[in-house]
């Protein structure tokens, strides 16, 4: 079972990327580091610069197909910065499309907005977001994780890095539903 992990050359918070890839890895899945660009990635502890992670693949050359979920972190610029990138946009709605989980942190969800995704969807993220996803057509809630099953796939959603073991048991649960490989 592949997942995606897709987040920006910088930005990304990084416990909200290195706590659920350790939960795909213990659940015997590989993740794999899509970003907008090639070489390396910065993530942030909160407004300080924290690791560099390896990208595996650009969004641009990557196929919904090989993967079996999609996994957004958080952070405040990395959603800012991925919602401008047309591939990301373009992945990320097709991946919603798909049927596949999707699962997404904090300020992750200004990437699905931009994708058209939550529309008739039940989500949660950093409160700061609540009238931007409410304007988009979701229902926002004040929940550590939100499992919606009324779309294509299941939408997992969190609000924050101390809510990341409910999110983690809900990305393993949705993984261990899926058609791994």
């Amino acid at each position: 079972m592949q997942v995606a992990f897709l987040v920006a050359p910088e930005g990304a918070e990084q416990v909200e990327l290195t706590d659920p890839w350790e939960a795909v890895q213990e659940a015997g899945g590989t993740p794999k580091l899509l970003s907008t660009g090639g070489g390396r990635v910065q993530a942030f502890n909160h407004l300080d610069r924290g690791d560099t992670f390896a990208v595996d693949e650009e969004v641009g050359k990557a196929s919904v197909e090989e993967y079996d979920a999609l996994v957004l972190p958080g952070g405040v610029a990395n959603p800012d910065l991925l919602r401008a990138d047309e591939q990301a946009v373009a992945f990320v709605r097709d991946f919603c499309a798909s049927g596949k989980p999707v699962a997404v942190i904090c300020h992750g969800p200004w990437t699905l907005i931009e994708a058209d995704a939550v529309r008739g969807r039940t989500v949660t993220s950093w409160p700061s977001l609540a009238t931007d996803l409410r304007n988009a057509g979701a229902t926002w809630v004040d929940r550590p994780v939100v499992v919606d099953e009324a779309g294509p796939g299941p939408l997992i959603s969190s609000r924050k890095p101390d809510d990341l073991s409910a999110f983690r048991e809900a990305l393993v649960r949705a993984l261990s539903g899926s058609n791994g490989r």
